[in-house]
C-alpha cells in the first residue's frame, strides 16, 4: 500500500518502531508548514524567513519564457537575480501553504449513505463536500479544499493560504538541471542540478516574513538514518480493485502509451530529419517524453503477472476480511462484482470513445480543419440570424485563417497524422468500415500519404474555395477526414455521456468500498495520493541493477565521467561554466542519491528532511522500477532519486 502517510494520521508508533525515532507535534507541524503546493503540478518548501522557496528545474523549466526578456535564453544560460530588485514575477505561478486540517468524514458519509440510489449518494456527495468547503472558506477566508482519502471511507477538509507572487531568483542552466534528458530521465545513477529558488512576496510587495522555513544541511544525507519526504503526491491507484487494473492495462494505459510515446517518437525523427530545428524538436518532447516513460513503464507493470498476482491477493485478503463479518459481507459484499460489471460495461464503449476522440496535442491539425468545416457547414444550414458569430462575416474568415497558421510545421503535422491513423486503427481494427474508408487499407506514412492525396484539409485555397460551394458540397465531398468527423463525433458525444453515467455509478460504488476499506484497516494504511500535504519515510539505499549494485550516492566525477563517454553531445553535453571548475572544487562531493520513499508524480520539489530538520536533499525523480508504485510499492528497487543539499 505504499508509504504516503497524511500529516492528521501521521503513523507515529510504527515511526518509532522501524526508525527508534517518534516526531513530536511541534516537528510535525513545522515541517508541514514549511512545505508548500506549487501551482497545480509540484511541491516547494520554505528555505528561509524571507520568503525564499525552492523547488525543482523542471517545475519551473517549461514556464521560463514567462519571466524571459528579449534577447535572454534562460533555459541556454540560467537565471540569477544578485538583488532583491532583480528578482522577476512570474506572471500566474502561484503557491499554497496548508494551515488547516479537518477531519469532516461524519459530516460527508452519513450524507452520502442517505441517499437511496447510487445517483443519489452521489449527488449528495458533491453537494455536502461543496456546502463544506463554501463553509470553511468563509469561515477561515483561506481555500478550502475537501478531499476523499481510501476511496471515501474518510474525507479531511484541507485549509490552504495562497501567495500568487511569486518571483525568479535562480535557474540553473537547462543542460545542468535537466542533465541526460531523455534518456537518462527516471534512471539511477543521475547526475541532475534540478533544482531552483523563488521567492514569495507578500501583498505589500515584500518578501515574506516567515518564521516556518526548513534549514539546509551541510552534510547531506546520512546512511542508517531516518529521511522524511515532505510534499504533494498526485495520484496513485493502489486502492483500486482488479478489475479496474486490468481496463487501465487493456484500454486507457495502454491508449496512453501509444500516444504519448508515437509522439516523443516523431520528435525524434524530426530532430535528425532537420537538425537545423534539432533545439526546437528537443524542447518540445521533454514534457510527452517524461510523460511517455511514466505510461511505458506502467503498462509494463500492469502487464507483469507476478504484479497482477500481487494485487490480485492484496484484493482477495480485503475481501476475506470483509466477508469474515456478517455485517460489513451484508452491506459491501456485492461491491466488487458490481464494479466489474461496469467496468465490463465500459470496455464495450472504451475503444471507440478513444479512436473518436480528437485531441490536439496528438492529432493532427488536418481533423481540426475537418471538424471545423463539419461545423461550418452545419451552420450553413441554418438561417443567417440563428449562426453562431464566428460563422458570420470577418470572423469566419479570422476562422479560416487560425485554422493555417503561417508558423505550422507541416513534417510534424504529417507524422502526427499517420500516428492517429495507426491509433485509430489499433482501438477500431483494421477491418472497422470507417478505418478502411480513411486509410485504403494502409497503415503509417502510407495511410497519411494516402488521405492527403485525397483531401482538402491540408490547403487554405481548397478550403477557402469549398466553404464557397456550400455545406452539401461541404458534406458530401468524399474527403476521408470530413467523412471521419461525420460519421464520429455526434456518436463521441453520445459515447462520452454513457461513459460518464458508468463512471458516475462506479463512484458511488468505490465510495462504499473506501468505508468498507476504511473499516478494515483505518488508518494503518496510508490513502492513495490526491496531491495533498504526506509524509514518505525511507532510507538512504542504492539496488542491484543491470547485473551489478547502484550506489546510493553519485558525485560529480560520475557526471564528468557521462559527459566524456558520451562525446559531449546531446543531452549528455554541460554548460562551459560547469566545464570550466576551478582545482578548489571537491569532484568527490555528493551530487544525487537514491533512498526507498514512495513517491510519484507531484512529490517534485519535495523537502528531504533528516531527523533535525535539516534539508538533506530535494526530491525530484524516482527511477524506472518505481514506475509500478502507482498501483503497488515494492520495496525492493523502487527509489526516489533526489538532489543532495551538499
Amino acid at each position: 500500500f505504499g508509504k504516503m502517510w497524511t500529516f492528521e494520521d501521521a503513523p507515529l508508533d510504527y515511526f518509532q518502531k522501524t526508525y527508534n525515532f517518534k516526531p513530536t507535534q511541534q516537528w510535525l507541524d513545522q515541517v508541514r508548514m514549511s512545505s508548500l503546493r506549487f501551482a497545480t503540478w509540484c511541491s516547494a518548501f520554505f528555505v528561509s524567513e524571507d520568503g525564499l522557496i525552492m523547488t525543482n528545474h523542471h517545475c519551473v523549466d517549461f514556464i521560463l519564457n514567462l519571466f524571459q526578456k528579449e534577447g535572454e535564453n534562460i533555459p541556454r544560460n540560467g537565471f540569477y537575480a544578485q538583488m532583491l530588485e532583480d528578482e522577476r514575477r512570474v506572471p500566474n505561478l502561484y503557491v499554497e501553504q496548508m494551515v488547516l486540517m479537518k477531519d469532516v468524514t461524519d459530516e460527508v458519509v452519513p450524507t452520502v449513505n442517505a441517499g437511496k440510489t447510487d445517483a443519489e449518494r452521489l449527488e449528495n456527495r458533491n453537494n455536502i463536500i461543496e456546502k463544506l468547503q463554501n463553509e470553511y472558506s468563509e469561515e477561515t477566508g483561506l481555500r478550502c479544499q475537501v478531499v476523499p482519502l481510501y476511496s471515501g471511507g474518510k474525507y479531511s477538509l484541507y485549509g490552504y493560504r495562497r501567495y500568487d507572487d511569486v518571483r525568479a531568483v535562480y535557474v540553473n542552466e537547462r543542460e545542468a538541471a535537466m542533465y541526460g534528458g531523455d534518456p537518462d530521465n527516471f534512471t539511477y545513477p543521475r547526475y541532475d542540478a534540478d533544482f531552483a529558488f523563488l521567492r514569495i512576496y507578500d501583498e505589500n510587495g515584500q518578501p515574506l516574513k516567515t518564521d516556518n522555513f526548513l534549514r539546509l544541511s551541510k552534510d547531506g544525507p546520512q546512511f542508517n538514518e531516518p529521511l522524511f519526504v515532505i510534499g504533494n503526491p498526485g495520484n496513485t491507484q493502489k486502492l483500486n480493485t482488479l478489475a479496474q487494473l486490468e481496463y487501465y492495462r487493456d484500454i486507457s494505459v495502454k491508449n496512453l502509451d501509444f500516444l504519448f510515446n508515437g509522439l516523443v517518437a516523431i520528435y525524434y525523427e524530426l530532430a535528425e530529419e532537420y537538425p537545423e530545428k534539432a533545439d526546437e524538436y528537443h524542447s518540445a518532447l521533454s514534457l510527452p517524453a517524461n510523460t511517455g516513460k511514466v505510461f511505458k513503464y506502467r503498462i509494463e507493470a500492469l502487464r507483469d503477472p507476478y504484479i497482477m498476482a500481487r494485487k490480485k491477493a492484496l484484493e482477495e485478503d480485503f475481501k476475506a476480511a470483509v466477508f469474515a463479518k456478517p455485517e460489513l459481507k451484508q452491506k459491501y459484499g456485492n461491491l466488487w462484482g458490481g464494479i466489474t460489471k461496469l467496468r465490463t460495461e465500459l470496455r464495450k464503449i472504451g475503444n471507440e470513445i478513444a479512436a473518436y476522440n480528437i485531441n490536439n496535442q496528438f492529432t493532427a491539425q488536418y481533423f481540426t480543419v475537418a471538424i471545423t468545416l463539419v461545423d461550418i457547414a452545419k451552420q450553413f444550414q441554418l438561417p443567417e440570424e440563428n449562426r453562431g458569430d464566428e460563422y458570420k462575416g470577418e470572423k469566419l474568415d479570422s476562422l479560416i485563417n487560425d485554422l493555417f497558421p503561417e508558423d505550422i510545421d507541416i513534417p510534424l503535422e504529417n507524422k502526427k497524422l499517420a500516428l492517429n491513423v495507426d491509433f485509430i486503427t489499433m482501438n477500431l481494427g483494421s477491418d472497422n468500415s470507417l478505418v478502411k474508408k480513411i486509410s485504403d487499407g494502409k497503415k503509417g506514412k502510407a495511410a497519411a500519404d494516402y488521405i492527403l492525396a485525397n483531401s482538402v484539409c491540408d490547403s487554405k485555397e481548397v478550403v477557402v474555395e469549398l466553404i464557397k460551394k456550400g455545406p452539401e458540397a461541404i458534406l458530401n465531398s468524399g474527403d476521408p477526414l470530413i467523412y471521419y468527423v461525420i460519421n464520429t463525433q455526434d456518436r463521441l458525444q453520445k459515447l462520452i455521456q454513457q461513459s460518464q453515467e458508468i463512471l458516475n455509478t462506479e463512484q458511488a460504488l468505490s465510495d462504499q468500498l473506501g468505508q468498507a476499506l476504511f473499516a478494515i484497516y483505518g488508518t494503518s494504511i496510508p490513502p492513495d495520493a490526491t496531491f495533498t500535504l504526506r509524509i514518505s519515510d525511507g532510507v538512504l539505499q542504492g539496488y542491484e541493477y543491470n547485473g551489478t549494485i547502484a550506489p546510493a550516492v553519485t558525485t560529480f566525477y560520475g557526471m564528468y565521467d557521462r559527459y566524456y563517454s558520451h562525446q559531449k553531445e546531446y543531452p549528455w553535453d554541460l554548460p562551459e561554466r560547469w566545464v570550466n571548475f576551478g582545482p578548489e572544487f571537491d569532484l568527490s562531493t555528493t551530487f544525487n542519491f537514491s533512498s526507498t520513499h514512495d513517491i510519484v508524480g507531484g512529490s517534485s520539489g519535495s523537502a528531504v528532511v533528516d531527523k533535525d530538520k535539516e534539508v538533506v536533499g530535494i526530491a525530484f525523480d524516482g527511477n524506472v522500477e518505481s514506475m509500478p508504485g502507482n498501483y503497488i510499492y515494492i520495496p525492493d528497487k523502487n527509489r526516489m532519486i533526489s538532489v543532495s543539499s551538499t
